[in-house]
């Protein structure tokens, strides 16, 4: 079976299946952030990696709401039927450096950056 490496930037909001993160344990800034907000958000921050203003694990070691931002996003190897289906979907489609647009899940929005 094919596996992939990635990394990601999650913003969850108040859609998110669960509103708590390393950053917000309580949830309360979650349960108030609409998709929206989460979305211009990450938009913004996707501008700054794809533009080489910004490095993608620099942002996600302080914007992304998954505790894989203690490894700058990355999410390590991965195969089919291990992620959420869009998510999934969305690291097969890129190329190796490549980073995605705005990717809904149950957990929040996501960037993903394919590593491998």
């Amino acid at each position: 079976m094919e596996e992939v490496r990635a990394s990601h930037i999650l913003i969850k909001h108040e859609g998110s299946r669960r509103k708590a993160s390393w950053k917000d344990p309580d949830g309360r800034v979650i349960s108030t952030t609409t998709r929206e907000v989460a979305a211009t958000r990450l938009q913004s921050l996707r501008e700054e990696i794809v533009s080489g203003r910004a490095n993608f694990a620099d942002l996600a070691s302080v914007h992304s709401d998954c505790s894989s931002a203690k490894r700058g996003g990355d999410l390590g190897k991965f195969g089919r039927g291990q992620m959420q289906k869009p998510f999934e979907d969305a690291t097969y489609a890129l190329r190796v450096g490549e980073v995605s647009p705005l990717i809904d899940t149950d957990s929040g929005v996501h960037i993903i950056l394919r590593t491998g």
